[in-house]
């Protein structure tokens, strides 16, 4: 067993270790064919004593093996563009949909000499979304649906708690973010918000109780937990924390109130539009059946300092958020949420609430594979149309020449690194699978309240036990459920979409390097496994990738257009946008945006993909120190767009 997860966890090193044998094997029995005086391309016969024809490791052999490898990872890498460029493309869509809707609405409202669209109340502002969700569903049929809220909803029937984990985070940073929950217009109805600190900041305790303090009117309630630093067997960073203040709010609602509880894990940073929660509000009422097996996760979009940063770390930003998008799109089953999502009470419970150990530093994605699999792939994900804002990486370096930008640079290979070392993601995938596998004939799960769960585990409690005790007692406080049997498909889905994130970079780098020394060996001998054909496919795929990004960048001009005018819009009508930051892009000038994808794709894709998959090797613990963020009281509101005023700070 620990063989099992000691490999499990080293999946994508071994699968690098193993590529690479497989290209050196290649390559050097053809070099060892050459300085023997062969070709390994000419007649069998000359080949006999060497390489038999029935030899199924000889040496044509091998080389099909390598060439049809390649052309399947060039085939994923065409696959993933092309999926993020339909996700943006009908995103954007339906963003502008929305936005017209929007548009009409505060018009008709101005007429009536109603002001503006801050004014509404919350319910008026969950009716007037009735046209504008759209959901990525687990459901056939729900893919693209109007969504009907003419159920009797009132601001106070969905309770959101809004976890925000954060470790040495300025105040500032954390005041603004608060600051723009606190304008949404149902915040003092339905906004739980908890701020999530570690006990390893020095007076952690004083400042989280004065901003709490600070924002106790304006919120439905307000509070702190406090992570302790001496928990064995954990590892600091945001999972832990979410895990520790997701205990302590179980504590605040009843089993009644569970139902209608949504819990939303968002970065220090995050800017979320007023429309995120109206929308998950709409979903999860609409669609009682699945409401508690139901994650939500929105597009994110770096639009307030992405002017500030070199080319080189806003592009690598620019893809990151294409690869969370890619999963968002319309039809979509299988959609692992970056940074912000949203998933229901009982849904943490069932899981028992966040991992804490070294597999769970991406906790966005390592949540929704323990809900995945929990569910034996029966998730529900549907996507909420409301970009969130984060901001570009940093390390400090704007104005600062050209140690400035490396200090960009160094920051945002951190970050990747970071990203990366969530490989560790697919060995806990693959174990799950075995579970999933050995349990798929016990349908029957239990779950308690995550706070009154000992281990946090979700393991089920068997039916026998709960008909002893008559539910009463100890087993008071259980819900049952019967599982669906396992969806084999999504799975599938799931495990190539895992490929494409933590094995695709390296192995694809390694194929382009291997497959052209190959072809530099054989240049001009005859192809006699009839494979030439192969690597000519791939690369007309490997430019045909090229120009795939070239179109997500064009497409996302529009995405960022609407998204950077609809938040500057609804900051404006909130009275925040005095200093705060709005990235407008101008295509003329992110002409050389363009230029660095290729260099993107191997400084913040492969290299810190294989740094991460060799570390694994002999450790699986990362310690990473947060980065800095732009905030509306520091630095300088700028626009890349001529025609947009530059304002100063004060």
């Amino acid at each position: 067993m620990f063989l099992i997860t000691w490999c499990s966890r080293r999946a994508g090193g071994l699968a690098m270790a193993g590529t690479i044998w497989l290209s050196y094997w290649v390559i050097s029995g053809e070099r060892g064919h050459q300085l023997h005086g062969y070709k390994q391309h000419e007649s069998i016969d000359s080949l006999t004593s060497n390489a038999p024809i029935d030899n199924p490791l000889g040496p044509s052999t091998r080389v099909r093996v390598f060439a049809y490898y390649c052309l399947l990872i060039h085939l994923l890498v065409v696959i993933f563009p092309l999926r993020s460029n339909w996700a943006v493309f009908t995103i954007t869509k339906s963003l502008q949909k929305m936005a017209r809707i929007a548009a009409a609405r505060d018009l008709d409202f101005a007429h009536q000499g109603r002001g503006s669209s801050t004014s509404l109340s919350s319910a008026e502002t969950l009716t007037s979304s009735r046209d504008l969700a759209s959901s990525s569903s687990s459901e056939a049929g729900e893919s693209d649906i109007e969504l009907n809220v003419d159920c009797e909803v009132t601001p106070n029937t969905i309770i959101h708690a809004i976890v925000i984990p954060n470790y040495r985070e300025e105040n500032d940073t954390l005041r603004e973010t608060l600051e723009v929950l606190a304008s949404h217009p149902q915040a003092r109805a339905a906004y739980d918000v908890y701020l999530a600190m570690e006990q390893r900041e020095s007076n952690v305790e004083t400042k989280a109780m004065l901003l709490a303090n600070e924002f106790t009117r304006r919120f439905r309630f307000i509070s702190f937990t406090v992570h302790p630093s001496n928990i064995p067997g954990e590892l600091p960073g945001k999972g832990s924390n979410l895990a520790w203040a997701a205990r302590q709010l179980s504590q605040r609602y009843t089993p009644a109130q569970r139902k209608d509880v949504i819990v939303t894990g968002i970065d220090a940073d995050s800017h979320l539009l007023a429309n995120y929660f109206t929308l998950v509000t709409t979903m999860h009422v609409a669609h009682p059946r699945t409401a508690t097996t139901t994650l939500y996760s929105a597009p994110i979009i770096f639009d307030r300092n992405a002017h500030n940063v070199p080319a080189i770390v806003r592009v690598a930003d620019i893809m990151w958020s294409a690869a969370g998008m890619s999963g968002l799109h319309q039809g979509s089953h299988v959609a692992p949420p970056t940074s912000v999502y949203s998933l229901p009470l009982e849904l943490v419970d069932r899981v028992g609430g966040w991992d804490c150990d070294s597999e769970a530093i991406g906790e966005d994605l390592h949540m929704y594979l323990k809900c995945f699999f929990a569910l034996n792939g029966n998730l529900t994900v549907r996507t909420v149309l409301s970009p969130v804002s984060q901001t570009n990486v940093t390390g400090g370096g704007h104005d600062q020449g050209l140690p400035g930008i490396g200090m960009d640079m160094w920051a945002r290979y951190r970050q990747a690194l970071r990203h990366m070392w969530g490989a560790l993601d697919t060995g806990y995938a693959l174990r799950k699978m075995v579970e999933v596998w050995r349990e798929r004939k016990h349908t029957s799960r239990a779950f308690r309240p995550l706070h009154t769960s000992p281990d946090g585990s979700d393991r089920y409690i068997p039916q026998a036990q709960l008909d002893i005790n008559n539910r009463s007692g100890f087993f008071s406080d259980i819900v049952t459920d019967t599982l669906e049997g396992p969806d084999y498909t999504r799975i599938f889905v799931l495990f190539h979409r895992l490929f494409e994130a933590h094995f695709l970079p390296v192995q694809m780098t390694i194929l382009v390097i291997g497959s052209t020394l190959y072809l530099l060996l054989v240049d001009g001998a005859a192809d006699t496994p009839g494979i030439g054909w192969i690597f000519g496919v791939c690369n007309v795929l490997r430019a045909f990738g090229f120009v795939e990004v070239g179109l997500y960048l064009f497409l996302y001009e529009k995405f960022h257009k609407i998204c950077v005018e609809t938040r500057e819009k609804e900051m404006g009508d909130a009275g925040l946008t005095k200093g705060m930051h709005f990235s407008h892009r101008a295509p003329k000038k992110n002409w050389i945006d363009y230029i660095m994808v290729p260099l993107v794709a191997t400084v913040y894709g492969s290299i810190p993909c294989a740094q991460a998959l060799i570390c694994h090797f002999w450790t699986l613990d990362l310690v990473y120190s947060v980065s800095k963020k732009v905030t509306r009281q520091r630095g300088k509101s700028v626009s890349s767009t001529p025609k947009i005023k530059v304002e100063t700070m004060v």
